[in-house]
């Protein structure tokens, strides 16, 4: 982008601020369309087996519509970060809306949930697999074939608890935040990194290499040597102990707290 362009959105902002035109609201969304389509290709390959791209960026779009009439000129932050932001909540919302997951799977996270939290506060250590199939009673084929079917499950509802948990960016708050605001959110980002510290160190590599580098699970599965239906298991097991830790800070909403 040139110069003059940052000079006429800029201009385009300050006008459709002080008279709230939609045609003017609409020449902005056109502008920023492509973060749609960025935030999109970042996520939609969490949740493709169950909704349409085409849904995915329909969400989306309202996310960006959303930000545009709700950025504030004067915070003194990036509308491109504050954007992204909207745009992931209003997807994650809506395919929360859905429902698709069924209510036997449901049930399944929620018992392996339990027996996972049971077993490590009894024994005050990360367990293995082999331990939670016993203490299950199940076998440890059982158990794989369970961690990987609860994958999409664990993902979808992790990624909407940590924007309940975070919300708004440190970045957002800006220098000109309310200093409380700033120190909540610093606090929530600090409980949640201390969480992801408790896991094992395959754990945290898993976790680390899916939400912050954003690869799939067949790239993970090059980099730690382990075919993709491992790194499916791995990372169910990684984000139900991670669910874990937030509700014992009490970070973590039941699902039935959602609606």
């Amino acid at each position: 982008m040139t110069q003059k362009d940052d000079v006429s959105i800029e201009n385009l902002w300050i006008k459709f601020k002080r008279n709230g035109d939609l045609q003017l609201r609409n020449q902005l969304i056109v502008h920023y369309s492509d973060l749609v389509n960025r935030v999109v290709n970042r996520i939609a390959i969490k949740y493709m087996d169950h909704m349409d791209i085409d849904d995915l960026i329909g969400y989306g779009i309202f996310g960006l519509i959303d930000a545009v009439e709700k950025f504030d000129l004067d915070r003194g932050i990036k509308f491109e970060t504050y954007a992204s932001f909207r745009i992931r909540g209003e997807i994650i919302d809506r395919i929360r809306q859905q429902d698709w997951i069924p209510r036997s799977l449901r049930a399944k996270v929620r018992q392996v949930e339990r027996a996972l939290e049971e077993l490590e506060m009894k024994q005050g250590r990360n367990v293995p697999d082999e331990e939670l199939a016993d203490y299950m009673g199940i076998s440890l084929d059982e158990l794989n074939t369970l961690m990987g079917q609860m994958h999409t499950s664990a993902i979808l509802s992790l990624d909407s608890h940590i924007l309940d948990i975070v919300g708004m960016p440190s970045e957002l708050v800006g220098s000109e935040g309310i200093p409380e605001e700033h120190a909540v959110t610093n606090e929530l980002k600090e409980i949640l990194g201390q969480a992801i510290g408790q896991l094992t160190e395959r754990e945290q590599k898993i976790v680390d290499l899916y939400y912050y580098h954003e690869l799939t699970l067949k790239e993970i599965g090059m980099v730690i040597g382990v075919s993709e239906s491992r790194v499916s298991q791995l990372l169910s097991r990684a984000l139900l102990k991670l669910k874990n830790k937030l509700k014992g800070a009490g970070l973590y909403l039941k699902e039935e707290d959602h609606g």
